[in-house]
């Protein structure tokens, strides 16, 4: 495996670490688990990208949950830049949370 492609693959473990730590403020449950992150590219100069969602287009934190994931991204050492965009296509549903979150939200 090349270099570059083991850096790119750790940083993208680092950034989902991150991401674990952003929780929902009306769920129990952190932003990747409850399948909020649809995908996070990482190109060649470190610079990140986070496609999310939301649990509904009027979430009430709409406009800082997505600065919050951003500035934490930008706070690993090896990220250049990040960006965050949102998207409802295809729309959250609790279909898009991991086991563990279904299990915490007693939905199992």
């Amino acid at each position: 495996m090349s270099e570059e492609l083991n850096d790119t693959t750790n940083l993208g473990e680092e950034i989902v670490k991150t991401l674990k730590t952003i929780f929902d403020p009306e769920i129990p449950v952190d932003i990747y688990e409850l399948g909020l992150i649809y995908d996070v590219f990482v190109n060649e100069d470190n610079d990140v990208k986070v496609l999310m969602t939301l649990t509904t287009p009027n979430c009430p934190v709409a406009e800082t949950l997505p600065a919050e994931v951003e500035e934490k991204i930008k706070s690993i050492d090896q990220v250049k830049d990040a960006e965050v965009e949102i998207t409802f296509d295809p729309p959250w549903s609790q279909d898009l949370m991991s086991e563990e979150a279904k299990l915490e939200l007693g939905l199992l």
